[in-house]
Formats: structure tokens, C-alpha cells, sequence
């Protein structure tokens, strides 16, 4: 892992990094000393780790918390060149919008393909940020993704024991259900009731096929990409509680 860049405001330091191809950031408290707990953040389609809704839940996440955030680049996103397997997927995407043909058909394949290269990049990335002395291998860790984010997230912490907590949410597809299937770690699951792209019977599906003991069904009225901002507020209730407030080491 090497930082290409660190800035610091508002008690947060943002540092850039890349590990072979892939590329990120790692959000971190300004003042922080000892171990802090780590939430990985993966991004919707079409955008990159540092769209809106990234960064204000890592200030969240890093201000409220404590915690470190680190987000990547999925694949074919953000700073990284799309493949020729990436150019054909977005075009068969923008034809099925343009003829008003369903799109999850096309999504799904799209992200089970992003899926196979992304889940083995964020292993590496999380080796490598365990390698730090500030994050360690001792703390807790915790995963954010909905949407892309939910169909790379699942098949992640399905393999992912380091994992221990995790929100998803505005997906569903019966190709996630073995892998869901598989994930028994706390869970809180967005949904929303109106969304024009993903049914609600197969995000409902996808939510039962979860095998956590702990999970938490949050549904809102409005369409995929109306989520409520005070959700932000609940996932960052739910991290801090699953995976504690950062502790500082005594002076």
C-alpha cells in the first residue's frame, strides 16, 4: 500500500493510496492514538469513493466514532480504466434504459462479474490496512454498501470472517441468496418500498436469506434513489454499537 497524498480538516485526515491497481482513500480521526475499529465502504454504480454519500458517512463514521473508513475504486470506476467486458455491460445497460427494458437482468450479471474481481481486492486492501500500526489486526471491522455496493458487500463478508458487522440494502436478486445465506453476522438492511428499479419481494427475499440472528429491516417510502438522510444516522448507531467506540490509549 502506498499514500500518494494526505490532507487534514475537521479532525479528519484523508490519505490516497493505491495497492497494485486498485485505488483508495483511508479517512482516519486527526487525534486518534491506540487501535480504532474500521468500516469498509464500497460504492454505488457508476460512481467512486468519493462520491457524496461516501464521504459524509465516513466524516460520520471518523467524527462520531472514531473509526478509520477506507472506500476503493470497484473495478472499471472512479480512477480505474474500464475493461472491454466493462465498456459491453454499460452498453447493454444504456440500451435496456433507453427501450424501457427492465435492468436488473443486466445489473445482476454486471455485478457478479465486478463481484469476481472486487472481493479478492478488497482482501488484499484489508490486509494491507491491518498492516498499519494505527488499525491493527485486533479491532473490529465493519462493511457499508448498498445498492453495487450490496452486490459486491454480500459476496465479500459471505468470505470474510474479519467482518463482523454490516449494513446493505437497495438490491435483491435470488443470486445473492447462497451467499447471504452464509453471512451470520449483525445486519441492517435497507429497503425502498417504492423503488422503481428493484421489486420489493426479491429485496424482502434477500433480507430473509440473510442466516444473521441479528437483523434489522429499515423500509422507507420512496424510490431507489430517495433513501432518507437520517439513515445515515442509524448506520452510524449501528456500527458504533457493534463495533464499539473508538478508545484511546491512555497517556
Amino acid at each position: 500500500m502506498h499514500f500518494t497524498a494526505e490532507t487534514s480538516s475537521n479532525g479528519v485526515v484523508e490519505r490516497n493510496f493505491t495497492l497494485g491497481e486498485v485505488t483508495g482513500v483511508l479517512w482516519s480521526p486527526a487525534a486518534a492514538s491506540g487501535h480504532a475499529p474500521l468500516v469498509l465502504m464500497a460504492h454505488s454504480g457508476g460512481q467512486h469513493k468519493r462520491a457524496p454519500g461516501i464521504l459524509g458517512r465516513a466524516q460520520r463514521f471518523v467524527t462520531d466514532c472514531g473509526f478509520h473508513v477506507a472506500a476503493i475504486d470497484a473495478p472499471g470506476h472512479g480512477d480505474r480504466p474500464r475493461t472491454a467486458a466493462d465498456e459491453q455491460h454499460i452498453a447493454v445497460l444504456r440500451q435496456a434504459q433507453a427501450a424501457g427494458e427492465p435492468l436488473v437482468p443486466v445489473v445482476v450479471e454486471f455485478h457478479i462479474d465486478l463481484a469476481a474481481r472486487a472481493v479478492p481486492e478488497w482482501q488484499a486492501t484489508l490486509d494491507a490496512l491491518q498492516g498499519l500500526p494505527e488499525i491493527g489486526v485486533e479491532g473490529p471491522i465493519g462493511f457499508w454498501g448498498i445498492m453495487q455496493g450490496t452486490g459486491i458487500g454480500v459476496p465479500l463478508v459471505a468470505v470474510e470472517s474479519r467482518i463482523t458487522a454490516a449494513v446493505f440494502g437497495c438490491l435483491g436478486h435470488e443470486s445473492l441468496a447462497e451467499a447471504a445465506a452464509r453471512i451470520t453476522v449483525p445486519i441492517e438492511f435497507l429497503l425502498q418500498w417504492d423503488d422503481e428499479h428493484i421489486d420489493r419481494r426479491s429485496g424482502l427475499a434477500l433480507f430473509d436469506a440473510f442466516a444473521s440472528k441479528e437483523k434489522t429491516l429499515h423500509a422507507n417510502v420512496g424510490g431507489h434513489g430517495e433513501m432518507p438522510r437520517f439513515e445515515v444516522d442509524s448506520s452510524t448507531r449501528f456500527f458504533a454499537r457493534h463495533l464499539g467506540l473508538a478508545v484511546t490509549s491512555p497517556a
